[in-house]
């Protein structure tokens, strides 16, 4: 087996990414952390049967939880918005 070509940049890695290639020799695990957030806390949310759908839809196709999905989007959110002010 040949080895993979590393990406050039983040944005190559993304797109390979997204692509569905096999990315996991372009990965040096050894630095890898596991970011712990602190207390869960559970909360409660109505959301439009609809909108559950799309995010299916969306979950499926990337193979996660949808769970997981969302807490991943809200994460991403934070981050831009603190980013931002």
């Amino acid at each position: 087996m040949k080895k993979k070509k590393p990406a050039k940049d983040t944005a190559e890695f993304d797109k390979r990414f997204d692509k569905g290639e096999d990315i996991h020799e372009l990965i040096d695990m050894s630095k890898a952390t596991i970011l712990r957030g602190g207390k869960k806390v559970r909360i409660t949310l109505d959301i439009a049967e609809s909108l559950v759908h799309e995010i299916d839809e969306i979950r499926q196709t990337i193979g996660v939880d949808r769970g997981a999905l969302i807490k991943i989007w809200l994460h991403e959110r934070v981050k831009q918005e603190k980013g931002a002010a």
